[in-house]
């Protein structure tokens, strides 16, 4: 389906309430196209995924997989010696240097992206946005207040992280996954509350770096929302590599001792550590900013409900990005900004579609998915045909020293056009992409079996799997 607006109307004012992936994307394009752009954030461009979010965390998971990847370099023939001694050597994450890198990194890069939308002339005002009705936000910045007129405005004020009551974070046991990166010293025993996507992230980076962590999971496996095999490959390499898992275990409380936490259970038992990081969801950012007064409607949960051009209930106000609610995936933000502005402008627009995101889990290994799922073809909601290849039968797999992963490929039964994928292994973000774009431009299996692939290489297993689904069809 392709939308459009009144070729006639154009507008030539844009405010945006927010400066993450959602807001400043939208800016370029509004910008780009000849729009005055007006774009309002609180605490640097790039917001929270940039901040205190995606690039903290992601640099963090790179050195940890580094790390990683190291201490498995034995069975390659990699050794290490000390000059003039027996000395066995003792690789240790330097965390303070570690945290001062990322947070430099995440700087630097939210200072790109304010060259880059000063470049275009977008107007930047460092302050806090609210609306006094669906043209009109005022801000409060250091000089004061001041009032923007504009003829259509976007919101993508983006979410904070949900806290317990009885685990409320001090910044320096208790941590949610913004304060983390404060801590100078590796904790020596890390208790992670939640096995979702950020829970996972953080569990196998810091076992990475060496602490030794205790996962607290109110499911029955880690990672409940992900393809289950995934997910069991995880719990695997945890095992292998000294993660704790505690499965159908419910936080109740945690709490500061004299030298560090005790997290008391659902059924009354205790675990003990040195710090506890809380990985229970987000909250959207949308409360106190006038959503109800320019009748912006939200959901129970706070989230503003939007359609699939990011339109919200109210006339010239759109959303986008995590206080949607849509998918908390930055490139999801930033494409339902992209929609929103195309929309805006009367451009051409093809709104949102969930079944083309591919995801990452930055777990090591990755897991990366696109698509229908396997449980979505077992339940019956789709006819699919599914094909999984494990990475060791792989020869570059096998030449790395990759022990864990698979490669994934589900076809949509009788046609054998691609319909889904997964990826678990590493760079499964980058080995994704192929799937993506078959899922994206509805690809024959045999498109994807016949295009030439590097040996040996990793997406080789991507083509193999798609040459097993030809004798399927």
């Amino acid at each position: 389906m392709i939308v459009t607006t009144h070729p006639d109307f154009s507008p030539s004012r844009i405010a945006i309430l927010g400066g993450g992936p959602g807001g400043y994307e939208a800016a370029m394009v509004a910008a780009s196209l000849g729009a005055k752009v007006t774009i309002i954030e609180r605490a640097g461009l790039g917001g929270s995924a940039v901040l205190t979010d995606v690039v903290p965390s992601k640099t963090l998971i790179a050195t940890a997989d580094l790390m990683t990847r190291v201490a498995e370099a034995g069975e390659l023939g990699v050794k290490f010696d000390v000059d003039g001694g027996d000395v066995v050597p003792v690789m240790r994450a330097d965390l303070k240097h570690i945290n001062h890198r990322l947070l430099n990194l995440a700087r630097k890069q939210s200072s790109d992206i304010n060259d880059a939308l000063v470049q275009q002339n977008v107007r930047i005002l460092i302050g806090t946005g609210k609306l006094l009705d669906n043209h009109t936000i005022e801000v409060t910045t250091v000089d004061g207040v001041e009032t923007v007129e504009a003829d259509a405005i976007l919101l993508t004020v983006g979410a904070h992280p949900r806290e317990l009551p009885t685990a409320k974070p001090d910044g320096d046991r208790i941590l949610n996954w913004a304060q983390i990166y404060n801590l100078d010293e590796l904790p020596e025993e890390l208790i992670v509350v939640g096995s979702g996507v950020t829970g996972a992230e953080f569990a196998s980076a810091y076992n990475g770096l060496g602490s030794k962590v205790t996962l607290i999971s109110s499911r029955e496996r880690v990672l409940p929302g992900s393809d289950v095999d995934a997910a069991e490959v995880l719990e695997e390499v945890f095992e292998r590599r000294g993660v704790r898992v505690l499965s159908q275990s419910r936080a109740e409380s945690v709490e500061r001792t004299d030298d560090g936490v005790v997290v008391t259970l659902s059924d009354g038992s205790k675990v003990t550590g040195s710090h506890c990081l809380v990985c229970v969801g987000s909250i959207p950012n949308t409360a106190g900013i006038g959503l109800e007064e320019a009748g912006v409607a939200v959901s129970e949960s706070g989230h503003v409900k939007v359609d699939g051009v990011s339109r919200t209930t109210a006339p010239n106000i759109y959303a986008a990005g995590d206080c949607t609610g849509v998918l908390a995936l930055a490139s999801v933000a930033a494409m339902q900004g992209r929609i929103a502005i195309a929309h805006i402008l009367g451009d051409s627009v093809t709104p949102l579609k969930l079944h083309q995101v591919a995801s990452n889990i930055f777990t090591s290994p990755e897991i990366a998915s696109v698509g229908v799922s396997e449980a979505e073809v077992q339940s019956g909601k789709y006819q699919g045909d599914v094909i999984k290849l494990s990475l060791r039968s792989n020869a570059r797999a096998k030449m790395r020293n990759t022990r864990d992963g698979f490669v994934k490929i589900i076809a949509r039964k009788g046609s054998g056009t691609v319909i889904g994928g997964v990826v678990c292994g590493p760079n499964a973000s980058e080995l994704i992409f192929p799937i993506a774009i078959a899922v994206k431009q509805k690809l024959h299996v045999d498109d994807v079996a016949s295009t030439f692939t590097v040996y040996p290489s990793l997406t080789g297993s991507i083509s193999e799997a798609a040459r097993r689904l030809h004798v399927h069809m």
